[in-house]
């Protein structure tokens, strides 16, 4: 086994994460793993998230965007939020950077695409329209077990991408808008509110940098000024800050932003910078 960045590279390359709808209560998520380490027994599985809500392919495309990256190179990545299932929509695998994706092509993997084009990362796709790589036997309500996670299996079992299927190049994405920069600031909306009730919107620090006197608005709530920590204000106060993977976010120290502001996915918001 070689040594990359320090990792043995059969580690590297047997890493799996899954990220479903499927909440934990039937057993389908156990199905998948029981399928993939029948066929890459060295797999070492991630759960990422199970409780994605129903069939909501833009919350799946957030949480994938904010975490993926976060594995060591080679990893693979099963996506099961699939409305779609057993029509003609397209099983697909992605190569991004260094980093295989596996799922639906239902716009699931918007984010990922997006992040990998704004770094210049290699990019493939292929429609998985090989049989070979795939259970003998295809449900057509069980994609998941059936043709996602032997796919992914394969892959981390050393199967060449190439092998997966046809090569395609019209992925379907979301149409999620971009921050709009304003006269005076930016405009932009509420893109996840997590288990917590924090608020992020698809303002990013790269837009914002270190104004910290920023205003934020949401609705009737208007902050004035960014926190660096949640601990910087007493309990209940409502706050801005940078979330872990730089988007700004609103929270109530030690509470629920999302039911305090009755806030929905694509609520606009709107941020004024001020003079340091």
């Amino acid at each position: 086994m070689s040594i990359i960045g320090g990792a043995y590279e059969e580690i590297l390359l047997t890493t799996i994460s899954l990220l479903t709808d499927f909440g934990l209560r039937d057993g389908n998520v156990g199905v998948m793993k029981g399928v993939i380490w029948g066929i890459a027994p060295n797999a070492r599985i991630a759960d990422l998230s199970h409780t994605i809500a129903p069939q909501n392919i833009r919350e799946a495309s957030f949480t994938l965007l904010r975490s993926a990256f976060y594995f060591p190179a080679g990893s693979v990545h099963i996506v099961v939020v699939d409305p779609g299932v057993g029509t003609t929509r397209r099983p697909v695998a992605l190569r991004i950077g260094s980093h295989f994706f596996v799922g639906p092509d239902n716009g699931v993997f918007t984010g990922v695409i997006g992040l990998g084009e704004r770094n210049s990362w290699q990019f493939q796709a292929i429609h998985t329209d090989n049989p070979a790589f795939w259970r003998a036997q295809v449900s057509h309500v069980f994609h998941g077990r059936d043709i996602f996670a032997p796919v992914g299996a394969h892959l981390a079992a050393g199967v060449p991408f190439e092998q997966l299927g046809s090569p395609i190049e019209d992925l379907i994405r979301l149409p999620l808008p971009k921050p709009e920069r304003t006269s005076n600031g930016w405009k932009g909306e509420v893109a996840h509110i997590d288990h917590f009730g924090n608020i992020y919107t698809n303002i990013h620090f790269d837009q914002l940098g270190e104004n910290m006197q920023a205003i934020v608005t949401l609705g009737a709530s208007t902050v004035k000024g960014l926190v660096r920590a949640f601990g910087e204000r007493e309990p209940g106060e409502l706050v801005a800050l940078y979330s872990s993977t730089g988007f700004l976010m609103l929270s109530e120290v030690n509470g629920d932003a999302g039911a305090r502001l009755k806030a929905k996915v694509a609520d606009p918001v709107q941020v004024k910078l001020q003079d340091e």
